[in-house]
């Protein structure tokens, strides 16, 4: 399992039954393959639809049905599909439980930085900075160093996609939580020591294993 694929795989258990999750683009979208089949939740896709869906092979492949990435999905029984404006209105109005987004940088104060990389073009922040602000949680999926470069910094140097806004990090080395605006390391992936942790983390924070 590489690893990607294993924060995906543990962002999936942070999902409750009966949740409401967004799932931004790239890492997050893999969250949906390992969502634990005991439970019932119901994905939002800001470009327009929600339900549940699964990745689209050539056969079914619909060009009107891509996720938020870009990706082919099929739309299960039940989904439905709306205009841009209400997908705004939902994510704006509170109703997403859950947003899963990847970052450019994540610091300790729980300011996010998503979106824009100096002197590259990219398309602008799409809907991270309404999910940061509207969603009820928010977990930012993402790998811990980025060419071996920390992304869990003391302060962001990017242009921040929203300020103290990080609820949960996920990384393929652990997990740290934001409780009353403290950063606490709660969790060590499989063979991880703390050590590994630290030589890789920029941010100030406190020890807290569950």
């Amino acid at each position: 399992m590489n690893s990607k694929e294993i924060i995906a795989q543990r962002t999936a258990q942070e999902l409750k039954d009966g949740d409401f999750v967004n799932l931004g683009i790239g890492l997050p979208t893999m969250v949906a393959n390992y969502i634990p089949s005991q439970i019932k939740i119901t994905l939002h896709s800001e470009n327009g639809f929600a339900g549940n869906w699964i990745k689209a092979d050539e056969a079914t492949q619909n060009k009107d049905i891509v996720d938020a990435g870009g990706s082919f999905v099929t739309l299960q029984e039940g989904g439905l599909f709306f205009d841009s404006l209400t997908s705004f209105e939902i994510i704006r109005g509170g109703f997403i439980d859950v947003t899963v987004l990847g970052a450019l940088e994540v610091d300790e104060m729980g300011n996010l930085a998503s979106w824009a990389i100096p002197n590259k073009f990219l398309p602008g922040m799409g809907g991270s900075m309404d999910l940061v602000v509207g969603a009820k949680k928010v977990i930012i999926a993402m790998n811990h160093t980025a060419k071996d470069n920390p992304k869990i910094l003391q302060k962001c140097t990017l242009p921040l996609t929203g300020q103290r806004v990080v609820d949960m990090i996920i990384t393929e080395l652990g997990v740290f939580e934001f409780i009353e605006q403290t950063l606490y390391l709660t969790e060590l992936a499989k063979d991880v020591t703390l050590e590994q942790i630290k030589a890789v983390t920029l941010a100030n924070y406190e020890v807290k294993l569950h």
